[in-house]
């Protein structure tokens, strides 16, 4: 399987993102990650997909003038449609995995960089999101489950 080709992508979506680095995880079912987002000028635009498994792969829109400004976007990722989602800089992103032993990737158009790291909380309200398992079904970590909610970093 071609799971990249740099011509079609731009003819499908009109970007040409310059990815420089690949990153892939591994998690149970009810572990939710995020939602994360790197801050300028470090910010990312990611390509992802699913290996193996399936996710619910959530996006917010925290471009401020946006006219989907503080909106969400939910999808279904996994290994037998092996669709992909582009999320351009400006958007935070969660994942939540939906079976076992699912394995994760993206593509990055900017280096990881810690101090720039910020997220906001996965249960917010004001995002309205409808998680596909039930709330004591989620795995969280501690650093997400301390992030702060949207309207704290965008009033």
């Amino acid at each position: 399987m071609e799971s990249y080709n740099e011509v079609k992508f731009a003819q499908v979506t009109g970007v040409k993102p310059n990815f420089v680095q690949d990153n892939q995880s591994i998690s149970k079912k009810g572990v939710l990650r995020g939602f994360h987002f790197q801050q300028e000028p470090y910010s990312q635009a990611k390509l992802v997909r699913v290996i193996k498994g399936a996710v619910q792969d959530v996006v917010v829109d925290f471009r401020k003038g946006s006219e989907t400004f503080g909106q969400s976007f939910s999808t279904v990722l996994d290994e037998n449609t092996n669709a992909q989602l582009y999320i351009p800089k400006g958007f935070a992103h969660a994942f939540l995995a939906l079976e076992n032993n699912t394995i994760f990737a993206y593509k990055c158009d900017e280096y990881y960089n810690k101090h720039s790291e910020q997220g906001i909380r996965y249960n917010d309200n004001s995002l309205k999101i409808k998680w596909l398992l039930p709330e004591d079904a989620l795995i969280i970590s501690e650093k997400d489950l301390l992030l702060p909610f949207f309207k704290e970093l965008f009033p």
